[in-house]
């Protein structure tokens, strides 16, 4: 459970804002609030673009059955954070990524792991990136690939099962052979996660998935994380405040690539433990 509030704030450390190491270590950093199921661990991540230091030391769990949101200003290292959690970072030059990330106790840094990883943790980008294909075969990419179905039937099977679990089967299922790139934008996105939940993941990621979105279609994004997270864990990255507040049970605050506080929402919206995230989530600055 997550430590009682504590009144007497920690100082903040000369030149970053965030509070010192071992008030984190004390803190609500290093505490598994509301988890009773940790399918992923992040224990001293850093990441280095060259001599830049995007992400310091971060710890975190992440639970199953949960959204944990991650919040803060442009460049204050959550997307990069979440961008190690199924190493698309390995594919940026001049990137280094130190620490320990495991996925149901495995390294996810194991070599062993890669191939397995791009299955197990799925994730949604800020704009929708439909394949430029048939509805059916964005969907069914993922599965054929990790040869998740026997045969054509299993397939049909599976492709309607995911499209029915992004809300999207209804919408599309007397025209699965049209291009993915001929639905509107909150369709395509909802297509994205179609086909990253069909290769049956533990864990999505999204990045800003609705930045781009009008707010009906971001309404029934958000709807459909509030189904989701019945059958994953799910993180996702963004700037919307009040959609943080909505969709998600536990809330990361980062800032100039320190993970400054993590809790459950409710208390890290209506009682924050540092200054820090009282300054953002207050509108002093961000």
């Amino acid at each position: 459970m997550d430590e009682p509030a504590n009144t007497d704030r920690p100082a903040a450390s000369p030149g970053t804002g965030a509070p010192p190491a071992a008030a984190l270590e004390s803190g609500a950093a290093s505490v598994r609030d509301l988890l009773n199921d940790v399918v992923m661990t992040a224990r001293s991540v850093n990441v280095h673009y060259g001599d830049k230091h995007a992400v310091k030391n971060v710890s975190i769990d992440i639970g199953r059955n949960q959204v944990l949101a991650m919040i803060g200003p442009s460049g204050c290292g959550k997307s990069t954070f979440l961008r190690c959690l199924n190493r698309m970072n390995d594919t940026i030059a001049g990137a280094r990524v130190d620490g320990v990330i495991t996925l149901d106790g495995n390294d996810i840094y194991d070599r062993r792991q890669e191939v397995a990883l791009r299955a197990r943790v799925g994730i949604v980008f800020q704009k929708p990136t439909p394949f430029p294909h048939s509805i059916y075969a964005n969907v069914a990419y993922g599965p054929k690939i990790h040869a998740l179905a026997k045969n054509r039937s299993d397939m049909d099977e599976l492709v309607h099962t995911s499209l029915v679990r992004a809300g999207l089967w209804d919408e599309v299922k007397d025209r699965l052979s049209t291009p993915g790139t001929s639905l509107s934008g909150g369709q395509q996105q909802r297509l994205c996660i179609a086909r990253t939940i069909a290769v049956n993941p533990e864990v999505i990621l999204m990045d800003e998935p609705t930045s781009a979105l009008d707010p009906i279609a971001s309404a029934r994004i958000e709807d459909l994380l509030d189904e989701l997270r019945a059958n994953y864990a799910i993180v996702i990255v963004t700037h919307n405040m009040q959609q943080a507040a909505r969709v998600s049970q536990r809330t990361a605050y980062f800032h100039m690539g320190d993970l400054v506080e993590v809790g459950p929402t409710d208390r890290v919206f209506t009682n924050p433990q540092q200054r820090l995230t009282e300054d953002y989530i207050t509108g002093r600055f961000g």
